[in-house]
């Protein structure tokens, strides 16, 4: 029997580490198991802590920004991961992207290093009795995963993500290539971003090509339980759904000009900095399951990546998460035991942020269980408590995982009809709600 004064915290990931720091940070014993390198997963490739599996880019860092927001309330409330974030920080424009190695390395020595954490690697196959948080993640383990079904019963769900390729800086032709952020918003005089710039003729061949290449072939069963999150489809997915769909979504050109032509190109790919030595850059939004060789000779055709090195090639994974309106409370605790905590993505929490920030909130509710206090349930007119919200209470029958965005924000009284000034508007009314909150918290069941 694990004792109350013990919190366990299962997986090592964003939402893990984080829930394991809180619990710790609030003066509770934790052990957090991880089941790497013992049993490692489709996606990783190393053992440490808080690996990022996609793109090494937080989101957008600005305060007019859902993402920007959401990170600036973490800051706040003093997270682990957005304490990382900026210590290992590269350039991005108005984004927050980090050398996804030195990330982890931070994390993962916070964690060791800490005197109320035991790290064991090994793999949890059944829940465990006691105060516990899990954030195993949407790769979870099979058995822990059959373990899981059978306390929620059908409620189970899944859907599919996929990874974006990454290339060598020094592939790249910067004869046809060139350097710039969106209006300029770079940190440097050029920008952070490379831009592979389309005329029309090219983006045509190009989206042809894209969709009748040939992609990975599912397993049967995979088939039957088959969904794709929204925020996060293959590229070529979107691709067939109609010809100028990625001139509107990853390849727009809006705030971009081709310096050679002195003209907004008619799309352009853009690759973003994945490692703090910038010798790597990801497709920024070119998630793909496409077979590997098709995806080199695709991914070829885009202008300035003619002789592309890939380093990583796209893969799509089967990604499991709870039907959490239906089984998790606003204080993330499973609704048939109090004692156990659900977060992260296996929750429906979409994007590295926001898997952090629930992690956040369990850890400091697993812990304030443990010590007999009242558990906090945060304002819904933040972005975080926006989010835990809206897992807690949407649709159960057309769930799909959230990220942080506006509309899931109550609306303002009285209304800004100006976009940008809206959205600062509602950025203030969330940090003055989280000020306050901090003085006189709110408490949950």
């Amino acid at each position: 029997m694990i004792q109350d004064s013990v919190i366990h915290v299962v997986g090592g990931g964003l939402a893990g580490s984080e829930a394991a720091w809180q619990a710790a940070e609030h003066g509770v014993d934790v052990v957090l198991w991880e089941m790497r390198p013992q049993l490692s997963t489709p996606a990783h490739v190393t053992d440490k802590l808080a690996e990022l599996v996609c793109s090494n880019s937080l989101g957008s860092d600005l305060p007019d920004r859902a993402g920007g927001l959401l990170k600036e309330e973490l800051r706040r409330l003093n997270s682990l991961i957005l304490a990382c974030a900026d210590q290992t920080r590269v350039p991005a424009g108005g984004a927050l992207a980090v050398g996804r190695d030195a990330f982890a390395d931070c994390v993962t020595r916070r964690i060791e290093n800490h005197p109320r954490i035991t790290l064991r690697r090994e793999e949890v196959r059944r829940i465990p009795e006691g105060i516990t948080v899990i954030a195993s993640g949407p790769l979870t383990s099979s058995a822990l995963a059959e373990d899981i079904g059978a306390l929620v019963g059908e409620e189970y769900l899944y859907f599919y993500d996929a990874l974006a390729p990454i290339v060598t800086r020094e592939s790249i032709d910067m004869s046809i290539a060139f350097t710039a952020s969106r209006y300029g918003r770079g940190e440097g005089e050029v920008g952070d971003y490379i831009n592979c710039p389309f005329d029309e003729e090219q983006y045509r061949a190009f989206v042809e090509a894209l969709v009748s290449a040939e992609r990975i072939e599912l397993r049967d069963f995979e088939k039957e339980d088959s969904k794709f999150f929204e925020g996060c489809l293959p590229v070529e997915v979107l691709a067939s759904r109609n010809e100028s769909a990625l001139a509107f979504g990853p390849l727009r050109p809006v705030g971009l000009v081709d310096p050679r032509t002195g003209r907004r190109p008619y799309a352009v790919a853009q690759l973003r900095q994945d490692d703090a030595a910038g010798t790597l850059l990801n497709l920024v939004g070119f998630q793909t399951n496409l077979r590997w060789p098709e995806q080199r000779r695709v991914l070829r055709m885009i202008p300035g990546l003619q002789d592309a090195e890939f380093v990583r090639l796209g893969q799509m994974h089967r990604n499991t998460f709870l039907n959490a309106p239906r089984l998790i409370a606003p204080t993330l605790q499973y609704r048939g035991r109090a004692d156990l905590f659900f977060t992260g993505q296996i929750v429906g929490v979409e994007g590295y942020v926001g898997n952090a920030g629930s992690g956040l909130l369990a850890g400091l509710n697993a812990a304030r269980l443990a010590k007999g206090e009242a558990l906090w349930t945060l304002p819904p007119v933040t972005m975080l408590g926006a989010l835990i919200q809206y897992v807690g209470s949407c649709d159960v029958k057309h769930f799909q995982p959230m990220k942080a965005n506006f509309g899931i924000l109550s609306a303002l009284n009285p209304p800004v009809r100006n976009k940008r000034q809206r959205y600062a508007a509602y950025a203030r009314r969330a940090l003055e709600a989280l000020e306050t909150f901090l003085l006189e918290p709110q408490y949950g069941g």
